[in-house]
């Protein structure tokens, strides 16, 4: 009792200066009225420092909030409380709140009745969080007061990182309707970043630009580091994972500095304008991959000092080296650094209130996030500039493709004008010469030639008819394709036509043993009117297919005709007993230099453009080429004219 007298006699002067407050309330900030005792062993127990309190050891705190940075020891603190009640009521509730979620651990000692002090209440992040006794973000005590009653508290706190101490007491209904303000304000922070987040998914997604994909996770990097500070991250993400609580911090601003400085060196091109600065950022990549093994590895003191080294020069080194880009012409780099200096202002401010150099309040605690939420807002005007840059350098590079491109079609036009005109040229020059070659070989035949003599004289023969009809091919298609074919009608008699096709394929027939078959229709007309120049040329390529492409059996040519709307319709089927070929469903067929089947250019010869010659000729007068063949059962080909009575 003698020593129970004595301390609470010791402790009568202090008591008298306890802050006072009465239901009226609603927060009472403890900066100023507290007390702070450094313990730079960690060891001291609640007896001893009720000691050194009652000895005068603790010191009256000057500012209103408490700000040790980085330091090992532990530190208690005193706070003498007096609740007055109007009019006077029975005990009442309040929240004792320590507003900063990464401190490790924090011991609550409360006057035990006996005239000690005992344990009542743990907080951290150091501890699963199902283990605080209010499940909020911050750390809060419950405290039961009675009025007119002064009682003296003692907290202690320990951490790794950083120590801001920002005490209040709030009346329970208050601090609910203060949060739900936090909560606006951090529910946009964290939205901004959601939306660029995902908005420059989508981009990087679009343009496939890997600066967007640096820059997403530079985005989710450093917004689930402001998760981890504030607090959410042990509320909701890892409650009950305390060890990650204190790794997450150092371990996303490393991840947050080696993507950012990828991201910077990617959007900004240092390594092409500014060598050093690439170096450097390479460096700063290098210090954030360590930090991030550190954090997971060894200690958390030692890879929360990295981190907050690299944070530093983080800021900047991307702050010049948006600068010096700007500088050199780069028009991205405008937005880039107005975008950036929201975000390393806030942050440096959050960096410096850190380290104890400002002081702890709303706007320097949550300078970085509402900076880095700016950051990326603005962020969003460089990103679309880049676009816009990237489109217009795309059009100017297809508009200049575009001219070289309109002036290869121009030379490639007028190489295909003299291409056409020099074969036209050459067939002109070669059908005079082979015309007396085949003149001369027919005159030939009026003499008497011996057997040898007159075999050769029918090979040359049949090979120089072969050469003009080459000749009268290759002119053919120049002609076509310089558009200078003409359809001349004139009268002609259909008989006559199917007699001179037939005396001159039906004796190349017979040659290769095939028969040759003619069917006219009793009801045509002696004479049409028609070009039977053209038609006589395109059913010739027809019959000459048909006996090239026909081992055993024969060839019929059926003539026929209808009237129809306008005029008269001539109806010439080619018909084979042929190898036959599978129709294809286009038009290839009848396209220039084309056969189904390469092998057949070596078997049968030929240049390949018989049908497509066909085809065009009997379009020029107005006609159609149709085919019917089945492999092994032969071909069918069918051209409808109209031609006109006489």
């Amino acid at each position: 009792m003698h020593h129970i007298l004595i301390f609470l006699l010791a402790l009568l002067p202090t008591m008298a200066g306890a802050v006072e407050f009465s239901s009226d309330t609603q927060r009472l900030p403890l900066g100023h009225v507290m007390a702070v005792l450094e313990d730079p062993s960690g060891d001291a127990t609640i007896e001893e420092v009720v000691a050194l309190d009652a000895a005068g050891r603790f010191v009256e705190n000057r500012e209103d909030v408490l700000n040790a940075g980085y330091s090992r020891s532990a530190f208690w603190l005193r706070v003498d409380l007096d609740y007055r009640a109007e009019p006077p009521a029975a005990r009442s509730r309040w929240w004792l709140e320590l507003a900063y979620p990464p401190l490790d651990h924090l011991d609550l000692y409360l006057p035990d009745g006996r005239g000690g002090y005992r344990l009542a209440q743990q907080s951290g992040d150091a501890l699963p969080f199902h283990e605080r006794q209010i499940k909020q973000r911050n750390h809060l005590f419950e405290l039961q007061l009675t009025p007119d009653q002064p009682q003296r508290i003692y907290l202690r706190l320990e951490s790794q990182g950083s120590i801001q101490v920002p005490l209040a007491l709030w009346a329970p209904v208050a601090y609910l309707e203060e949060q739900s303000g936090h909560v606006y304000v951090l529910a946009i922070i964290y939205g901004v970043l959601l939306v660029m987040l995902f908005y420059n998914l989508f981009i990087y997604l679009s343009v496939r630009d890997r600066s967007y994909l640096y820059y997403i996770l530079y985005i989710a990097s450093f917004g689930l580091y402001q998760v981890s500070v504030n607090g959410l991250g042990v509320q909701y993400l890892w409650p009950n994972w305390p060890w990650w609580a204190n790794a997450s911090t150092p371990f996303l601003i490393g991840a947050a500095g080696l993507f950012g400085c990828q991201f910077a060196r990617s959007f900004l091109h240092t390594a092409e304008h500014s060598p050093w600065i690439d170096r450097t950022l390479m460096l700063l990549m290098a210090l954030g991959a360590v930090t991030m093994v550190v954090s997971l590895t060894s200690s958390y003191a030692l890879a929360l000092r990295m981190a907050t080294f690299l944070a530093l020069w983080f800021i900047l080194v991307i702050f010049v080296a948006a600068i010096v880009a700007w500088r050199r012409g780069m028009r991205v780099a405008r937005y880039f650094l107005i975008a950036w200096s929201a975000f390393l202002i806030g942050g440096q401010i959050n960096t410096l209130m850190v380290l104890g150099y400002l002081p702890h309040m709303f706007i320097t605690m949550y300078a970085g996030q509402i900076g880095s939420a700016l950051e990326v807002a603005l962020l969003s005007l460089a990103l679309a500039d880049r676009i816009n840059m990237m489109k217009e350098e795309r059009a100017q590079v297809l508009e200049e493709t575009g001219r070289k491109l309109e002036a290869m079609n121009r030379e490639l036009a007028e190489s295909n004008r003299l291409k056409d005109q020099f074969l036209a040229n050459v067939t002109h020059e070669l059908r005079t010469p082979m015309h007396g070659v085949i003149g001369s070989l027919d005159l030939m035949r009026t003499l008497e030639l011996s057997g040898e003599l007159e075999q050769y004289q029918r090979i040359a023969t049949g090979s120089a008819r072969d050469m003009m009809q080459l000749v009268n091919d290759i002119l053919a298609l120049t002609e076509l394709q310089a558009g200078k074919l003409r359809v001349r009608n004139e009268p002609f008699s259909v008989r006559m036509l199917a007699d001179e096709l037939y005396a001159e394929y039906g004796a190349r027939a017979a040659m290769r043993g095939l028969s040759f078959d003619l069917e006219l229709d009793g009801e045509l007309p002696e004479i049409l009117v028609g070009d039977v120049g053209k038609l006589k040329q395109s059913l010739g390529y027809l019959l000459d297919n048909a006996i090239k492409f026909t081992l055993r059996g024969g060839v019929t040519l059926a003539v026929k005709g209808y009237e129809s709307t306008p005029g008269y319709m001539l109806d010439v089927t080619v018909i084979d007993t042929g190898v036959g070929f599978d129709a294809p469903v286009d038009d290839s067929l009848f396209q220039y230099f084309r056969q189904l089947d390469g092998s057949m250019t070596r078997q049968y010869g030929g240049l390949g453009i018989g049908l497509s010659l066909c085809k065009q000729l009997v379009a020029l007068q107005g006609g159609t080429v149709s085919c019917q063949s089945e492999p092994g059962r032969g071909s069918r080909f069918q051209v409808l004219l109209p031609v006109e009575v006489s």
